[in-house]
């Protein structure tokens, strides 16, 4: 089971309103679907699943908003797409381990292409960064 493709298929990054006082920033991410993808890597039998992701970082109040569409690619063996294929199908669920994998690719790329959009439109960064401090004497 390993991650072989991601792909954005839409970015939004939008200024509102002009940012004063306190900025609340919430990230949200979701699958909005899971089906069998085509993939040829080597003789072994294997399997692709695509999951479909939203990811959207909103600035309260109506200060801004950046938004993500895109893929991952999942290749997995045949026996085990079938369930995930399934679980997703009836329940709308993905085991955790999978979903652990798929989220944490997504929230790192995710991340990442937020922070660099958020400086090019003038929003602070979605995410907290590391700050230097001082120790009091």
């Amino acid at each position: 089971m390993t991650i072989v493709g991601f792909l954005f298929t839409k970015m939004n990054a939008e200024k509102k309103e002009g940012v004063k006082g306190k900025i609340n920033i919430s990230n949200n991410i979701s699958i909005k679907d899971v089906a069998q993808a085509k993939v040829s890597f080597g003789a072994k039998d294997q399997q692709g699943i695509g999951f479909h992701f939203h990811f959207k970082s909103k600035y309260e109040p109506k200060a801004g908003e950046i938004s993500f569409d895109g893929n991952v690619l999942y290749l997995i063996d045949k026996k085990d797409a079938k369930k995930i294929l399934d679980n997703w199908k009836k329940d709308k669920k993905i085991e955790k381990t999978v979903m652990r994998n798929i989220l944490n690719t997504v929230l790192t790329r995710c991340n990442i292409q937020a922070l660099i959009l958020s400086k090019e439109i003038g929003l602070p960064p979605p995410i907290p960064l590391p700050k230097v401090g001082s120790k009091k004497a």
